[in-house]
Order: C-alpha cells, then structure tokens, then sequence
C-alpha cells in the first residue's frame, strides 16, 4: 500500500511520460500521429486477404470478425514486447534519481492503452459504416474488459521488464513468443474452431477470453458470459499479483545489473 500511494503522488511525473511517448512515437515521420490508425488497418487488411480470400474460413464479415480482436491483441502484444526495455531502456534514470521504479512498466502501458482508444475510434466507426453497428447494452461491458486488460498487460509488462534487467536474452526471445502467442489464441480465427479436447489449454491462455468477450461485445453484439468475465479477472489478477510481487524483489538489484 506503501508503494501504491507513492506511485499516486508521482502520477504528474507518469503522464508526463505518456505525453513525451505519445509526441515522440511518430515524431519526424509523413503521417505522424495517423500511424496510430494506418497500423491496424494495414494488418486487418493483410489478414483479411489472407484468411477470407485464400485460406477461406467461411467467417460472416471476416474482416470485422478479425478487427475487433486484432485492436486488443496489438496493445497487449506491444505493451509485453516493448515491456521487456522498459527498465532498461531507462537505465540513466533510474541510476541516477529516485522514483518509484513500477513507474517505468506502468507508463509504458499505459501509453500503448492510449493509443488502442484512439484506435478504438476507428472499430466503431467500421462497425457503424459496415452496418453491423453498436449494441448499447454489450457497450457498457466494454469498459470493464478493457481495464481487465489493461492489468492483465501491466502485470505482464511489470513481470518480463524485471527479468530482462537479468537476462537480457529474454528481449530477443519474446518477439519469437509472442508471435507464437497470437497463433494460440484465437484473433484470426474462432474459438469455436478449436477441437474439442484441446480447449482447455486454450483457455490456459490468459488473453482467450479477453479476446472472446471482445467479440462478444463488439461483434456478436451480446453481452459477455459471466464465466468468461470471471476467468478474465481471474487470470489478470493473477498475473498483476505475481508481477508486482516479482518486480518488487528484483528492483533491488537494479542499478548493480545496469
């Protein structure tokens, strides 16, 4: 609790962190800050040939189907891959003042989550042109999924950024897992599609059903059903639990291993 309220107290210094990210992402490109909504749409639009015209899925508006995954997938991906620099790509700062050093992993996703509102932006407006539309009732769950994320991405981002402060090889090593990762859960494809007797590790998978109750909200247009809600915040819990704790003990050594 400690530790908490002092991150609270240095809440000025992570949005400033967020802002300079944000700035700085696309700074001295063409397109600058339109990159946020050219990315997704780029691969929606590599997936969707690939899956729906050559590799035929049989998927009702496979495009739609894919895209309200692929905008939750590609923050949870970015915040784990891009969580494993978070300390150390800060080495100077934290070698040389004091801060409370979750900050680091926190601004970092919270930046990406940021940047997947603003491409939230576009999903609705697909969903509304295409004519699927919105569904009011499923809407309100959104929210609450998305902040189910948002903690199942930090604890990630908390856990890989202290490791790799020890073992730098697992920087290079995450970007071959995380794409394995979305092969194994279902954004290009239905859970449904899954055999029967290999669901249950799917459902291993932390981000299955975040992925699924986004579906559910955004493209089936139904509310999400409890046990996938209770799973989601099971599995986030678990994971902002042992991130926390396991950063908490490893920042210790910091400095020495930077």
């Amino acid at each position: 609790m400690k530790t908490i309220k002092e991150i609270i107290g240095y809440r000025e210094m992570i949005a400033s962190l967020v802002r300079r990210d944000l700035r700085g992402r696309y700074k001295g490109s063409v397109l600058g800050f339109f990159w946020t909504f050219l990315n997704p749409l780029l691969q929606l639009s590599v997936y969707t040939i690939v899956f729906s015209k050559i590799m035929r899925n049989g998927i009702e508006d496979y495009y739609l189907f894919l895209f309200v995954a692929l905008i939750p997938w590609m923050f949870f991906s970015t915040s784990v891959a891009n969580g494993c620099g978070a300390v150390t790509t800060q080495a100077g700062m934290v070698k040389k003042i004091y801060f409370p050093r979750q900050i680091l992993p926190i601004e970092l996703v919270t930046s990406q989550f940021v940047n997947m509102l603003f491409s939230m932006l576009v999903v609705f407006l697909i969903l509304i042109l295409s004519g699927k539309g919105l569904s009011l009732k499923p809407l309100m769950f959104l929210p609450v999924i998305m902040l189910i994320e948002y903690f199942l991405a930090l604890g990630m981002a908390l856990l890989v950024s202290a490791l790799t402060v020890y073992f730098r090889d697992l920087e290079y090593l995450m970007s071959v897992l995380i794409l394995a990762w979305q092969f194994l859960t279902p954004v290009l494809y239905s859970i449904e599609m899954v055999p029967e007797n290999m669901k249950t590790y799917f459902y291993i998978n932390p981000m299955t059903s975040i992925i699924i109750a986004y579906r559910d909200i955004l493209y089936y247009k139904r509310v999400p059903e409890m046990n996938t809600l209770i799973l989601a915040v099971v599995v986030a819990t678990v994971f902002m639990v042992l991130g926390w704790n396991v950063f908490s003990r490893l920042q210790k050594r910091f400095a020495e291993y930077l």
